[in-house]
This record gives C-alpha cells, structure tokens and sequence, in this order.
C-alpha cells in the first residue's frame, strides 16, 4: 500500500507556529507562574467535573459546557479574575480537546496536571490587539511588553501565543500564525530515501547522509550529572542545580537535532517534486532493547512528520511504500527477490539472476522510489 500527501495548493492559508525566547523581568515572571497555577487549576477542575459526569451518565462535558461554568468559578475563586481570561477558557478548551483525540485512538485519556512538573505552559487568543510585536519588544496579555529575542521575521496573522518555561528555566512563547505558502516551481526530480541507523539516510541518487547520533555526543556528560545527582540530597539546592543542569544538556541535543532534521527535510523539498520513503513501525521497533536508544535518537517520526506537512506547503508529493514491501530483498535491476539478504549483517550482495553487486541501502533506496512512482497511489 502506498500513501501520498495532498497537494493543497488549492489552500494556500495554513498555521505556522513561531518560537521566540522572551526575557521576562521578576514581575512578570511572577505573573507568569500565576497564569500557569491558575489555567492549571481550571484544567483539573473541568477533567474531575468531565470524569464525574462520564461516571455517572456515560458522557463527558463539551467545551460549551465547560465555558458556561465559568464565570462561576470565578465568582467562588476570586484570584482567577486577576489573570488573563481567554488563558482559562483556553485551558477548558483543552480538556474538551483532549478527549476527542482519546476517543478517537490519537491519544491516551488526559491526566491531572501537577505543578512539580518542570515544563509548564499557558495559551491565550489574540483578539483586539492584545498580542503585538514591535522591534525586540512583544505585547502579551496582562504581561504587558516584554523583551524578547527577534530571532526570526514573523509573517502573517497572529491567531494565538502559548507561553512556556521548559525545563532548564527559559522563557518561551510560540506564536501560531495564519500564513500563505506558495508552491515551489516545479522540478523533475523524484527520490527514494532508505532511513538507517548506520547512516541517517541513502538515497537513490547515490547520496550518503551520516547519523549525527546527537545523543551519544553528550551520553558521557549525561551520565555524569545523573550520577551527581543521584548522591546529592533530592530537593535540596545542588540537588536542584544538577537537575537543571541535566535539562540544559538534553535542551542542547533537542535543538541540535532538530536543527538536522528541519535543514535536511527543507533541503529535500526544495530539491526534489516527489520524495519516497518506506513506512516505518517506530513505535514497534523502539521496543527492541538493543537499538532502541539509537531508534530515539534518530527521531524518525519527526521527520517523517517534518516532510509531511513541508510537502502539502510547498505542492511537493510525499509517497510512502509498505512496511512489508520488499525493498531489500529485491533487486532494483531484474527485479528477483533474494530472501537470504533478510538478514541485517548482509549490508552487501550479489544479485544471482542478472550478476549485479548491490549495497543494501542504496538498493533499497531504488526500490522505494520505484515502488511509489509505478504504483497506482491510495489516499490513507
């Protein structure tokens, strides 16, 4: 079975999110952690009100339902009329949201919020003015401005800002934007990409990509502040410095891979009209106990994700060959399939039929593109 993307040309307005680190002063911050506190009470309270009733009738809440309840609330809890008010119907919103996801397998059920997690966030609408940007300064509700680092020219209609404080402590906002994408020109240049852990990619133009392996670049020094932390008193202030230690290191794989993987998908799209890659079970395969460190590592359903909606943007078509396609086995010249090179360790081999020498990635890589190209393409 093969899968194609949706040319969505016919649609060119899609949402792009994005992400500026603001700098927040002490008031702010302290409003801020007021806004976290109180969007996370108005989530609990509505996901025990929605757990209530599912108990009792066999239905949950709707977000209407929800967002009736709560000037009510608000009238019981006088400190939530001190923080800003789309930020609590937004918080509702997300109950409401989150179960539609549940039910329909996209997700597991929504859980309680704690305040002890280290990654807290808030998300307000924009609505008469209230979100601005001017030069490095950006408005936000009840925040008033706040300087922020201009990192990247924002384009279109602001339509939301979530605020978080990740792990190591850092200040960020995400500013969902409606935006026009105009299709690429048109190039004649399909591929096929075989995904690997030895190297990252080979595609059947013959190019090789190496597995940045960002992980292991930092395991050591992982394990070192682990360890530090792990005689150190839990709670106490060094304790504390050695857990946010630990968030800055993996914060610095998370940006360094993400880096990889947004210049290799974008390089991928601008280059190539039809890219073809094989589906891969990740969440299957990252159970193996032996590579499921380097699996996480590759993240390969980020980019698989990353090429997706790249592909709608940018009128590209993205095709994806069966799991169980023999990509592999076949060879890509006389089409004889070979089941001895099944095995892993075989990385080259000799076709038997027409004689010709194969290396297993690149040979793959021809067979997932030729499989997408002279297939009839379904629509999953």
């Amino acid at each position: 079975m093969l899968v194609s993307a949706q040319d969505v040309s016919s649609k060119p307005l899609v949402h792009q999110a994005y992400k500026y680190r603001i700098y927040p002063n002490t008031e702010q911050q302290q409003l801020i952690r007021q806004m976290f506190g109180c969007c996370r009470f108005v989530f609990n309270y509505f996901l025990g009100a929605w757990n209530q009733r599912y108990a009792e009738t066999g239905k949950g809440l709707s977000y209407h339902a929800c967002a009736t309840q709560l000037p009510g609330l608000k009238a019981q809890y006088d400190w939530l009329k001190e923080v800003d008010s789309i930020a609590l119907q937004s918080a509702a919103r997300h109950v409401a949201d989150s179960f539609d996801r549940f039910f329909k397998k996209q997700n597991q059920a929504p859980r309680f919020k704690s305040r002890k997690h280290p990654i807290q966030s808030y998300t307000t609408k924009f609505t008469n003015g209230n979100i601005a940007m001017e030069g490095s300064r950006l408005k936000l509700p009840k925040l008033g401005w706040i300087r922020f680092a201009n990192s990247r020219k924002l384009e279109g209609r602001i339509l939301s800002a979530t605020v978080r404080k990740n792990a190591s402590g850092k200040f960020f906002v995400s500013l969902v934007c409606e935006v026009q994408k105009n299709p690429l020109p048109q190039v004649d240049t399909p591929i096929g990409i075989d995904l690997g852990l030895k190297e990252y990619a080979v595609c059947s133009n013959g190019e090789h990509i190496a597995n940045p392996r960002f992980y292991r670049q930092y395991e050591k020094k992982l394990a070192l502040w682990q360890r530090r932390m792990a005689r150190r008193t839990p709670g106490g202030s060094n304790w504390k410095k050695a857990k946010q230690h630990i968030a800055r290191i993996h914060e610095r794989i998370a940006n360094k891979r993400n880096d990889f993987l947004h210049k290799l998908t974008t390089r991928l799209i601008r280059e190539n009209q039809t890219i073809s890659i094989e589906h891969l079970r990740v969440a299957n395969m990252i159970q193996n106990p032996k590579l499921s460190k380097s699996i996480a590592d590759a993240s390969w359903g980020e980019w698989v994700r990353q090429l997706t909606y790249k592909a709608k943007w940018y009128g590209r078509n993205l095709r994806i060959a069966d799991t169980f396609e023999p990509t592999s086995q076949r060879c890509h010249v006389c089409g004889t399939i070979h089941p001895e090179v099944k095995n892993l360790s075989v990385r080259e081999w000799t076709c038997t039929a027409c004689g010709t020498i194969h290396d297993r990635d690149e040979n793959a890589a021809h067979n997932i593109e030729k499989v997408a190209v002279n297939h009839h393409l379904t629509k999953r």
